[in-house]
């Protein structure tokens, strides 16, 4: 492949092509998901918050049977019961999974173990606290995430404000996201100090996608102001975890309270199935392929970025489409000499 002048540093550390990386979206950034971002030169993560360590050597051993590209595996230590989060990690570690990226409260144990062990940490965050915590406990990468952003959201800060202030403080790479899923957007998170950009509604719309494909086409219709924060979807999460969703029926009858329920003050009807597991109204469970019942009663994950997705695509041609738009946007900012001016 063709050095792109989107090639940063981090693409170097990460082993890929282009900056573009693929959000570990729980249960939807499956094996299939992942090599189809990977092999188009992008940097791929598996989702596997709260899984069966045996599912998450299942979809590494598919992973690496369709690509030979690095690799990170998510887990959310915060919103992982202690056993199985050192299950999953063991498994991960037994497997030689490259790297990790965390997001939510910083555990450092969490980062120190999958450290000595010679893996990459990535840690997401959404505030400047959570950064410098992240560093501290050493952090590789900083995923700086936006209100903007889809699905669990834990700052209020806009995306590119919260990215230039913690490239600002950050020795490590930045990696920005948050209502990013067009090659503009990326230029302008490369322009304040981020190497690269993270997306997950871009991707969730996607062929290789594992979502439901009435979660893949409310996100193709769906506008910015069609998505709300909410911390009702909250089951299996910390209190007061807020998410950003295509607005449904649930979130309507809110009204205005959006935010500040009491998890134990929610009902826990089973509104669905995920092949045999039960899936309760107010559960952080998104529609998958294999969920019957009532999806739309479900959260539908989006972020902001939802107005630019305008259809389901190959997941390489929806990088390839970033890709291209962000490299036509650095070929308008040019020196007298006609030397690309790299960000």
């Amino acid at each position: 492949m063709k050095t792109s002048v989107l090639h940063t540093p981090l693409c170097d550390q990460l082993g890929c092509d282009v900056p573009v990386l693929l959000a570990g979206m729980g249960g939807v950034s499956r094996w299939e998901l992942a090599a189809a971002v990977a092999n188009a030169g992008g940097f791929a993560m598996l989702g596997m918050v709260r899984e069966d360590p045996e599912l998450i050597a299942a979809e590494v051993a598919a992973l690496r049977a369709a690509t030979d590209r690095r690799f990170a595996v998510n887990l959310i230590p915060a919103a992982t019961e202690p056993g199985l989060l050192d299950r999953q990690i063991d498994r991960c570690l037994a497997l030689e999974v490259p790297a990790f990226t965390f997001f939510w409260d910083v555990v450092p144990d969490a980062v120190v173990r999958v450290k000595q062990a010679g893996c990459l940490v990535l840690h997401q965050v959404g505030t400047l606290d959570a950064a410098q915590a992240a560093l501290d406990a050493g952090a590789d990468v900083l995923i700086a995430q936006g209100v903007e952003a889809g699905g669990h959201v834990h700052g209020r800060t806009g995306t590119l404000a919260f990215v230039e202030a913690v490239a600002a403080l950050s020795p490590v790479p930045v990696v920005a996201t948050g209502g990013i899923a067009t090659g503009t957007g990326m230029v302008a998170a490369l322009s304040l100090g981020a190497q690269g950009i993270q997306c997950g509604t871009a991707f969730l719309a996607t062929d290789e996608s594992f979502a439901h494909d009435t979660h893949k086409r409310n996100v193709v219709t769906a506008q910015a102001d069609d998505t709300v924060l909410t911390d009702v979807f909250v089951l299996n999460w910390p209190a007061q975890a807020a998410v950003r969703v295509i607005g449904n029926s649930v979130t309507h009858a809110l009204g205005y309270r959006q935010l500040g329920h009491d998890p134990a003050q929610l009902g826990h009807e089973v509104i669905a199935h995920e092949g045999e597991r039960p899936i309760l109204r107010y559960s952080t469970d998104s529609p998958l392929r294999n969920t019957t019942g009532d999806l739309e009663a479900m959260p539908h994950f989006a972020g902001q970025s939802v107005q630019a997705i305008t259809d389901i695509v190959p997941a390489a041609q929806r990088l390839r489409r970033i890709v291209a738009e962000a490299e036509s946007r650095l070929s308008v900012l040019k020196y007298p000499e006609g030397e690309i001016v790299h960000v």
